[in-house]
């Protein structure tokens, strides 16, 4: 894993399409902004999981 330091308004580019940028610090929170083409999907990590979580118990149930 890459591990960056950025500061407000700062940002990173990835593969010159995405572009990943800081909007402020709150306490232990951190808004980002990602900016990116509309043919390439942005989801939150948890909610991957979650839906992740919710097909393998559905799964289970059929067995």
């Amino acid at each position: 894993m890459l591990v960056l330091r950025r500061k407000i308004e700062e940002g990173i580019l990835i593969d010159g399409r995405i572009t990943v940028k800081i909007l402020g610090i709150d306490g232990d929170s951190i808004k980002i902004g990602v900016e990116a083409p509309r043919d390439v999907p942005v989801f939150r990590s948890e909610v991957i999981e979650l839906l992740e979580q919710n097909k393998a118990a559905q799964v289970k149930c059929y067995k």
